[in-house]
């Protein structure tokens, strides 16, 4: 009991004293529950769901999202040190439990966030029901983040897994959308969690009740994870290295390794099938059928169209989908390769070869982000403009991997997948979306995605092509983006190289006065 409690106070300090899990601790509660609550519950009356129901759910949505992802990369990347400690003779039941405890105690740490935020944004009726779903949403999702970190060991790969089991049970779940609908969906995490927490009968005739079917899957979450934390422990892990040739050569083999790394890796090619599928193809799927008005600019005059929601949903989710990928790649190609680039320079690799085999990565991310995206994409959505279409959708992933790269060069793992999918939920899928207002508020036009936006509005909706500013604008944010992780990858390996001059030159003193 001793080596328990000391483990779980060292886990728990060491998620705590990192200020970025801090910052995220307040940043998450306040998007989804002060300023996607309401948007959203926009969208829920579209879809069928309860607008009500969404404001309140908002709270377990946010714990659930910060649980599963502290989870999963305090597991994975802890993933080595653990199995060491076991060998040296720690009891494997000890450091299971020490870390599942660690997981409990996060989650009532980011639902107490969560709920304060909920609390300060508005009265609640119901304050015990509410906040008894929140701590249930996120120890659900603690035992997920903790399954995926024993059975994922790419990081990559984990965060899109979480992302994806999220967004599933979010954003299909009984208070977006009707809870009679969508049938498939009884089965998702937190179903039964969300209408017993927004107090929605869910007509399931069980002696449990929902109440019960919510407790059984806290209770299969954390004990499941456990067992596979527990035989995680025991799994063997192998590092490899690499070799470097000249300045050409150097080039072609840091993108080569890029290509090469994204070929040999099939959990990444079924996300990208899963992701799109998900965003675009079951979106269609449960929206409402009827009409919406959408303002699209045709032949140099704004008009307002009559369209039909289905397809329109599906096309505006692809964008979504296609930057959220693309993000996450171009944050994991910096973060992958932030310390092992620094080495690479202080031991005599060309800095501009290697940034261009990191920009190469980049591209093949792009490409096949993309690729994936519209191929379910030519499934649903009639764009009248494919040509055009097509290319903005290359140009929102490139603007979107280029902003990974930085959040990379600038955050931990955690805040950066955490900020990484913050960024293009708040910019395509709230403020530009065209579903929820006629037209995107004017600050719309400082974010990343308004121009790549606009353009596919312009290619997917009308049939001639009017959005030369947007073009422009979507370029204009990836030649910036580009000066700037050029930047940040030039003063983070500068300060190797210096390091390495410094010591060749003290050896060099040392040889002349000896």
């Amino acid at each position: 009991m001793r080596a328990i409690a000391v483990l779980t106070r060292r886990f728990l300090v060491e998620y705590i004293r990192n200020p970025v899990n801090l910052l995220v601790l307040v940043l998450i509660p306040v998007v989804f529950v002060f300023v996607a609550a309401e948007p959203m519950a926009d969208a829920a009356e579209l879809l069928g769901g309860t607008g009500n129901a969404v404001e309140t759910a908002t709270t377990g949505w946010a714990a659930a999202f910060l649980a599963a992802l502290a989870m999963y990369f305090q597991t994975r990347q802890a993933h080595s040190a653990d199995r060491r400690l076991v060998l040296a003779g720690l009891p494997t039941l000890a450091l299971v439990v020490s870390r599942m405890m660690t997981g409990v105690l996060i989650a009532v740490l980011v639902s107490a966030a969560a709920l304060a935020t909920l609390f300060l944004r508005s009265e609640v009726e119901d304050p015990f029901r509410v906040a008894a779903g929140t701590l249930m949403f996120a120890l659900i999702y603690v035992g997920i983040g903790a399954a995926v970190g024993a059975l994922v060991k790419d990081q990559v790969n984990g965060t899109v897994v979480i992302l994806l089991i999220w967004i599933v049970d979010v954003f299909f779940g009984p208070a977006l959308t009707s809870p009679d609908r969508v049938v498939l969906t009884r089965g998702m995490p937190t179903h039964f969690v969300t209408l017993w927490m927004v107090d929605l009968p869910s007509g399931h005739g069980g002696n449990l009740g929902d109440l019960g079917i919510a407790l059984v899957w806290v209770g299969a979450a954390l004990l499941g994870s456990g067992l596979l934390l527990a035989r995680a422990t025991r799994a063997g892990y192998r590092p490899h290295g690499s070799r470097r040739p000249g300045w050409a050569g150097q080039v072609g083999e840091s993108f080569g390794k890029g290509v090469r790394q994204y070929g040999r890796n099939p959990a990444l090619w079924a996300l990208l099938v899963a992701v799109p599928f998900i965003f675009i193809w079951v979106s269609k799927l449960i929206t409402e059928e009827q009409y919406s008005v959408m303002r699209v600019l045709d032949d140099g005059r704004e008009i307002d169209v009559r369209l039909w929601l289905p397809d329109t949903h599906a096309g505006t989710m692809a964008p979504i989908a296609v930057a959220s990928l693309a993000t996450v790649a171009g944050l994991f190609i910096a973060l992958g390769n932030r310390e092992g680039d620094r080495r690479l320079v202080q031991s005599g690799m060309h800095r501009s070869a290697l940034l261009l085999g990191r920009f190469g990565e980049v591209a093949v991310a792009v490409l096949i982000t993309s690729a994936a995206s519209l191929a379910v994409t030519a499934m649903v959505f009639p764009a009248k403009q494919w040509p055009g279409f097509v290319g903005g959708m290359l140009l929102l992933a490139a603007v979107y991997a280029l902003l990974g790269m930085c959040l990379g060069f600038l955050l931990g793992r955690v805040a950066g997948v955490l900020i990484a999918f913050v960024v293009p939920f708040l910019d395509l899928g709230i403020t530009q979306s065209p579903m929820l207002r006629l037209e995107p508020p004017e600050p719309a036009v400082l974010l990343p995605g308004y121009g790549p936006y606009r353009l596919l509005i312009d290619t997917g909706l009308t049939e001639e092509f009017d959005e030369t500013g947007g073009l422009l604008i979507g370029l204009g944010w990836v030649a910036a983006l580009t000066l700037v992780v050029t930047i940040m990858f030039v003063r983070r390996t500068s300060t190797a190289r210096r390091q390495a001059r410094a010591a060749k030159h003290l050896r060099l003193r040392e040889a002349a006065s000896g």
